[in-house]
């Protein structure tokens, strides 16, 4: 079933909502600079049991441009907002990729918002110190360039083989969504721009999240960390696989799962070892076959 598109209550956020409207809630974050559609194939293997809600950051996919510089602080801000929206939790979510230090702050600050944690080949940084903070700056200027390749008409060019050319070196699948909504996307000037200033801010962003877990201890909820491995080899994979297993280890009942010939879009290239993580974290059984 099919619960459709929506916007959040303040109107800045395109959510897709699909699933059992009475099933339990697993709320779905992207990677830097995805989309709703990423997650489709897992979808389609959760959805007769779950209620399942995703979303668009500001400046990508379907969303309109933020005004302010993306932060971790934000972004925790607004998964929060995105909880209470959706019935007020507690929540499964799913991140992937850098929404893991998203989904990560959140677990430390407001642990009463989730049931469990799915880390998707999460981002990793050991040892990140505070530095320069370019991302503010930058951000005006990242808005200004998206509408100006908007307006010469370079975004519908540039933006669709960008992205195509970046997924083939993040995963062995076609795209999950139609050519023209794929264009729609990434044709628009804000959307590559956007991922230009999620870049810049990245390092703050890690940063922040090692502070904060000098503040907040992690809660004891499921947790399970995949663990992409198809793309990386020798020391590269090890020392992977070993930030993802401290991941793992920041709950009693955390869980790392290894996925040796899966490239980074493991929502789309796995969707089955996704279902069954999902499954270990809220007791229940996974859908679909490998």
């Amino acid at each position: 079933m099919n619960l459709g598109e929506r916007r959040s209550g303040s109107g800045d956020l395109h959510i897709v909502e699909s699933g059992r409207p009475d099933g339990p809630v697993l709320l779905m974050s992207t990677g830097m600079g995805g989309a709703w559609f990423d997650w489709e194939p897992t979808v389609e293997r959760l959805r007769d049991t779950y209620r399942i809600v995703r979303f668009d950051r500001p400046g990508l996919g379907r969303s309109p441009a933020g005004r302010a510089a993306p932060s971790l602080r934000a972004e925790v801000d607004r998964l929060g907002a995105l909880v209470e929206w959706i019935g007020g939790g507690p929540v499964v979510l799913l991140a992937h990729s850098v929404a893991a230090f998203h989904a990560e702050a959140l677990a430390r600050i407001r642990p009463d918002l989730l049931a469990g944690l799915v880390l998707v080949d999460p981002s990793c940084e050991r040892g990140a110190r505070p530095g320069p903070r370019m991302s503010a700056a930058v951000t005006p200027v990242a808005r200004l360039a998206g509408r100006l390749t908007d307006a010469t008409g370079l975004a519908t060019v540039i933006g669709p083989w960008a992205y195509h050319r970046v997924l083939r070196r993040i995963s062995d699948r076609d795209p999950a969504a139609p050519s023209s909504v794929v264009r729609s996307v990434y044709g628009r000037g804000e959307v590559i721009f956007t991922v230009l200033a999620e870049n810049i801010a990245y390092r703050e962003m890690a940063a922040d999240l090692a502070t904060l877990r000098t503040r907040h201890r992690f809660p004891a909820i499921p947790l399970v960390v995949l663990t992409a491995l198809g793309d990386l080899n020798g020391s590269k994979a090890r020392r992977w696989a070993g930030c993802h297993a401290e991941l793992a280890g920041m709950s009693p009942l955390g869980r790392q799962v290894e996925l040796p010939g899966c490239p980074h879009m493991v929502q789309l290239d796995r969707p089955d070892a996704v279902a069954e993580a999902v499954a270990v974290v809220t007791g229940g059984r996974a859908s679909g076959a490998s």
